[in-house]
Formats: structure tokens, C-alpha cells, sequence
């Protein structure tokens, strides 16, 4: 019933909207990519109606969650090659999610937020799950100078949380697939990894930026994070290079597979730096060292020492 007393509000509102136009006619240069937009827009809003009017509550989300962090544990976090590696991942992980609490500290949403290392160079990316649990690959933190850019990273992922994007994520593909509820973990976990729509990632981008300031980081983080970004599609994406470095074919697929799923790093840099400007934030620039910095220099140069051989 819901639904249609949405629906019937929304077919009034167009309705009043054309006759105001008849009215008061403006002169607009219309194209052909105006109406696409107009409909992709409309298509995407219309699709989320119906999630929001029947919300998952935290509690489902956390369940659901739980269950999908299970399998992330039993595929992506297998064994290291060898003592030494599994000790330095340890190390990795209760570091960021030292930094991650920090962070969580300040989103809006109390929920039980977890974060989890994947060590494996060749993932360049991050992502959550509903409900609370993010995770970070090492090829990513690898890019890193400091621990402001984690933060920021860190606060992108919690956003995405923290605005439900993975909650609606979560109802959209059981809504497309016909999935019930209580088997909601049969959803493939590529899909919180893909990314979501433009403005939800820039939202998090804005918001993790928030939440990293207020948690006493810089938004020089997020910046240069943005930065880091930018020359890795200039190189990988837009010109198709490959310079001499230490990364394989999978992480540059993997590197490729991320820009066509997110706004161009150049959008997203001028966002960040808007910010900065609107909240008078230039003075913020006092950037924390990455404390792992050093596990990552070893791990680059073995692997540019085992590739000479």
C-alpha cells in the first residue's frame, strides 16, 4: 500500500510540474544526453524507494554482514607464506583497525564497526560490508605515505556503511534476484567490492573526509589519496602504460576494474580541495606517518629484487 501512495504523490508532482511549465515556459538548449541523464537518475531514485520504505533495521544488517564477513574469511584472508609474513599481517591489521576505530569514533551510526587487512598486493582496493566490517588490501595501503591517507580511506568505506549504500546494495540485489531475506549471503561479494553510483562515492569521499578531520586528521589525506589516484588512471587507464614497477598484470586489471566503477580521480580531487576551502581547513596540514610504512618498503623491494632474477 506504501508503494503506491508513493507512487500516486509522485505522478501528482509530475503533474503539477508540466502544468507550472505550460505556464512559465524557460528556454533550455535540450540534448539527447540531458534526457539519458534525466532517466538514469530517475530510474536509480525510483529503485531506491522501495528500499527506503522498507529499510533493513541495524540488527538485520549486522546479520546479514556478519555472515558475508564469514566468507571473505574463507577465501580472501588464507594463510601467508610463512611465519614472519603472518606476524607482519597481524601487526597490519590491529593497526588499522586502531586507526579505524578512530575513526568510526565519529560516524552517525553506532554500529559494530571491524576492520580487516587483506594481504595481498595485488588487491588495490577497500571495501565494507553492511552492517560494520571494512576491509583493505595490501596492494592499497602500499600506495600510502601516511596515516592521514589510510584515515581517509578508512572513513570512505565507514560512509559507505554509515549512509547505507551497502544496506540498499544488499536489497537491490536480493529485490533483482529474488533472494529471501535469510539467504541474503548467497550475494557475491564482487558486488560490494565494484563500487556504487557516482554520487554515492562521492558522498563517501566527502563524508570519510569529515570523519577523518574530526577524528584529527588531516584532509591532506584525502587529498593526496586522490592524487595517488589520478596517476594511477593517467597510467594505467587513460594511456595504457606500464612503467618499469613492481606491480603485476592482476593488480594493474584490478587497478583498471576500479576506475570504471568510480568518478574520475580529477572530479574527485577538486571535490576534496572545495571542501577544504569551505571549511576553512588550509591549516590542517600536519600529516602523521604511516607507523607500517617500513613493512611495505621490504615487501616492494623484495618483490622488484625476485622480478630481476
Amino acid at each position: 500500500m506504501n508503494r503506491w501512495i508513493i507512487l500516486a504523490i509522485i505522478v501528482a508532482l509530475g503533474i503539477a510540474a508540466l502544468a507550472w511549465s505550460e505556464r512559465h515556459p524557460v528556454e533550455v538548449n535540450f540534448t539527447p544526453e540531458a534526457l539519458l541523464y534525466f532517466v538514469a537518475d530517475s530510474e536509480w531514485e525510483l529503485s531506491r524507494l522501495p528500499m527506503r520504505v522498507t529499510r533493513l533495521s541495524d540488527q538485520e544488517e549486522i546479520d546479514i554482514g556478519n555472515r558475508l564477513a564469514a566468507k571473505v574469511s574463507a577465501g580472501r584472508l588464507g594463510p601467508n607464506r610463512n611465519h614472519q609474513q603472518k606476524q607482519q599481517a597481524r601487526l597490519v591489521e590491529d593497526y588499522i583497525s586502531r586507526v579505524g576505530g578512530r575513526v568510526a569514533a565519529h560516524a552517525e551510526r553506532k554500529l559494530p564497526y571491524k576492520f580487516h587487512y587483506i594481504p595481498d598486493m595485488n588487491f588495490v582496493n577497500a571495501f565494507a560490508l553492511p552492517g560494520g566490517h571494512v576491509y583493505i588490501g595490501a596492494g592499497l595501503v602500499a600506495l600510502m605515505d601516511s596515516e592521514d591517507e589510510l584515515a581517509a580511506v578508512l572513513g570512505h568505506e565507514i560512509e559507505h556503511i554509515d549512509h547505507r549504500h551497502c544496506a540498499e546494495r544488499v536489497q537491490l540485489e536480493a529485490r533483482l534476484e529474488r533472494i529471501p531475506l535469510g539467504e541474503l549471503a548467497q550475494i557475491p561479494l564482487a558486488v560490494f567490492e565494484a563500487g556504487y553510483s557516482k554520487d554515492q562515492e562521492l558522498e563517501a569521499d566527502s563524508e570519510g573526509t569529515k570523519l577523518a578531520v574530526a577524528a584529527g586528521y588531516s584532509p591532506l589525506g584525502a587529498e593526496r589519496m586522490c592524487e595517488t589516484y589520478d596517476r594511477l588512471y593517467q597510467e594505467y587507464v587513460r594511456h595504457a602504460e606500464s612503467p618499469q614497477e613492481e606491480l603485476s598484470s592482476v593488480a594493474i586489471a584490478a587497478i583498471q576494474g576500479y576506475f570504471r566503477s568510480h568518478p574520475l580521480p580529477s572530479q574527485r580531487i577538486e571535490q576534496i580541495r572545495r571542501l577544504i576551502a569551505d571549511n576553512h581547513w588550509e591549516g590542517l596540514t600536519h600529516e602523521r606517518d604511516l607507523e607500517v610504512a617500513d613493512i611495505f618498503r621490504t615487501e616492494r623491494a623484495e618483490r622488484l629484487h625476485n622480478a630481476v632474477k
